[in-house]
Protein backbone atom coordinates (compact mmCIF):
# COMPACT_ATOMS: atom_id res chain seq x y z
CA UNK A 1 0.00 0.00 0.00
CA UNK A 2 1.12 3.64 -0.40
CA UNK A 3 -0.43 6.85 0.35
CA UNK A 4 1.39 10.26 -0.24
CA UNK A 5 1.15 13.39 1.03
CA UNK A 6 1.75 16.63 -0.46
CA UNK A 7 2.90 20.78 0.63
CA UNK A 8 0.78 23.07 -0.99
CA UNK A 9 1.72 26.46 0.56
CA UNK A 10 2.73 27.87 3.83
CA UNK A 11 1.53 24.66 6.31
CA UNK A 12 -1.00 23.56 4.51
CA UNK A 13 -0.42 19.56 3.18
CA UNK A 14 -2.87 17.70 1.25
CA UNK A 15 -2.79 13.61 2.00
CA UNK A 16 -3.95 10.92 -0.16
CA UNK A 17 -5.25 7.81 0.63
CA UNK A 18 -3.86 4.54 -0.80
CA UNK A 19 -8.01 3.87 -1.62
CA UNK A 20 -7.94 7.01 -3.41
CA UNK A 21 -9.32 9.72 -1.04
CA UNK A 22 -7.89 13.13 -0.03
CA UNK A 23 -7.96 15.01 3.17
CA UNK A 24 -6.66 18.99 4.19
CA UNK A 25 -4.23 19.10 7.06
CA UNK A 26 -3.17 22.89 7.92
CA UNK A 27 -1.12 24.28 11.39
CA UNK A 28 -1.79 27.12 13.34
CA UNK A 29 -1.27 31.00 12.25
CA UNK A 30 1.37 30.32 14.94
CA UNK A 31 3.24 27.67 13.39
CA UNK A 32 2.94 29.16 9.73
CA UNK A 33 -0.94 27.01 8.99
CA UNK A 34 -3.66 29.49 7.98
CA UNK A 35 -6.04 26.68 9.63
CA UNK A 36 -7.50 25.57 6.30
CA UNK A 37 -7.85 21.80 7.77
CA UNK A 38 -7.37 19.12 11.08
CA UNK A 39 -3.90 18.99 12.55
CA UNK A 40 -1.73 16.05 11.41
CA UNK A 41 -1.89 14.80 15.20
CA UNK A 42 -5.92 15.55 15.11
CA UNK A 43 -5.72 13.13 12.03
CA UNK A 44 -4.30 10.21 14.27
CA UNK A 45 -6.81 10.92 16.79
CA UNK A 46 -9.61 10.85 14.93
CA UNK A 47 -8.16 7.68 13.03
CA UNK A 48 -8.41 6.14 15.99
CA UNK A 49 -12.00 6.99 16.75
CA UNK A 50 -13.11 5.85 13.55
CA UNK A 51 -10.99 2.10 13.54
CA UNK A 52 -12.25 2.07 16.71
CA UNK A 53 -16.14 2.86 15.94
CA UNK A 54 -16.07 0.57 12.85
CA UNK A 55 -14.82 -2.04 14.85
CA UNK A 56 -17.78 -1.52 17.28
CA UNK A 57 -20.27 -1.29 14.55
CA UNK A 58 -18.98 -4.37 12.37
CA UNK A 59 -19.26 -6.55 15.93
CA UNK A 60 -22.88 -5.24 16.78
CA UNK A 61 -24.32 -5.93 13.32
CA UNK A 62 -23.25 -9.38 13.42
CA UNK A 63 -24.40 -9.84 16.40
CA UNK A 64 -27.59 -8.31 15.09
CA UNK A 65 -27.88 -5.81 17.79
CA UNK A 66 -30.42 -3.22 16.19
CA UNK A 67 -27.70 0.58 16.68
CA UNK A 68 -29.36 3.37 15.31
CA UNK A 69 -26.38 5.58 16.38
CA UNK A 70 -22.72 5.04 17.37
CA UNK A 71 -19.91 7.61 18.05
CA UNK A 72 -17.16 7.93 20.23
CA UNK A 73 -15.64 10.63 22.27
CA UNK A 74 -11.96 10.91 22.36
CA UNK A 75 -10.29 12.89 25.16
CA UNK A 76 -6.97 12.63 25.53
CA UNK A 77 -3.43 14.03 26.33
CA UNK A 78 0.45 14.69 25.26
CA UNK A 79 3.44 14.92 26.21
CA UNK A 80 4.61 18.57 27.22
CA UNK A 81 7.80 17.95 25.82
CA UNK A 82 9.30 17.29 21.78
CA UNK A 83 8.17 14.53 20.71
CA UNK A 84 4.60 15.40 21.99
CA UNK A 85 3.25 12.00 22.05
CA UNK A 86 -0.45 10.75 23.03
CA UNK A 87 0.11 10.40 26.52
CA UNK A 88 -3.50 9.48 27.80
CA UNK A 89 -6.64 8.81 25.46
CA UNK A 90 -9.88 7.89 26.95
CA UNK A 91 -12.97 6.43 24.47
CA UNK A 92 -15.98 7.42 25.64
CA UNK A 93 -18.82 5.36 23.21
CA UNK A 94 -22.47 6.03 22.70
CA UNK A 95 -24.26 3.67 21.03
CA UNK A 96 -28.13 4.19 20.68
CA UNK A 97 -30.37 1.84 18.93
CA UNK A 98 -33.54 -0.34 20.19
CA UNK A 99 -33.32 -3.32 22.80
CA UNK A 100 -29.47 -3.21 22.95
CA UNK A 101 -27.41 -5.68 25.20
CA UNK A 102 -25.11 -3.97 26.79
CA UNK A 103 -22.82 -7.08 27.36
CA UNK A 104 -23.04 -7.14 23.65
CA UNK A 105 -21.68 -3.58 23.45
CA UNK A 106 -18.99 -3.69 26.27
CA UNK A 107 -17.61 -6.95 24.45
CA UNK A 108 -17.70 -5.25 20.79
CA UNK A 109 -15.78 -2.49 22.58
CA UNK A 110 -13.06 -4.91 24.13
CA UNK A 111 -12.58 -6.68 20.98
CA UNK A 112 -11.88 -3.69 19.35
CA UNK A 113 -9.55 -2.59 22.23
CA UNK A 114 -7.44 -5.83 22.40
CA UNK A 115 -8.18 -7.74 19.20
CA UNK A 116 -8.94 -5.67 16.00
CA UNK A 117 -8.44 -1.81 15.89
CA UNK A 118 -4.81 -1.61 14.46
CA UNK A 119 -5.07 2.16 15.46
CA UNK A 120 -5.45 1.29 18.96
CA UNK A 121 -3.19 -1.40 19.38
CA UNK A 122 0.03 0.30 18.15
CA UNK A 123 -1.30 3.84 19.89
CA UNK A 124 -1.46 1.49 23.41
CA UNK A 125 2.28 0.92 23.16
CA UNK A 126 2.71 4.86 23.97
CA UNK A 127 -0.46 6.01 25.43
CA UNK A 128 -2.82 4.52 28.28
CA UNK A 129 -6.13 4.13 26.50
CA UNK A 130 -8.99 3.79 28.51
CA UNK A 131 -12.82 2.65 27.55
CA UNK A 132 -16.14 3.56 28.73
CA UNK A 133 -19.89 3.30 27.21
CA UNK A 134 -23.39 4.03 27.70
CA UNK A 135 -26.48 2.71 25.77
CA UNK A 136 -29.14 4.53 24.88
CA UNK A 137 -32.79 3.41 23.83
CA UNK A 138 -33.75 5.03 20.65
CA UNK A 139 -37.39 5.84 19.92
CA UNK A 140 -37.24 4.20 16.23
Amino acid sequence: MKSKVKWLDNMTFIGESASGHAVVMDGPAEFGGQNLGVRPMEMLILGLGGCSCFDVMLILNKSRQQVAHCEVELDYDRAEELPKVFTRIHLHFIVTGKGLDPTKVQKAISLSAEKYCSASIMLGKMAEITHDFEVRESVV
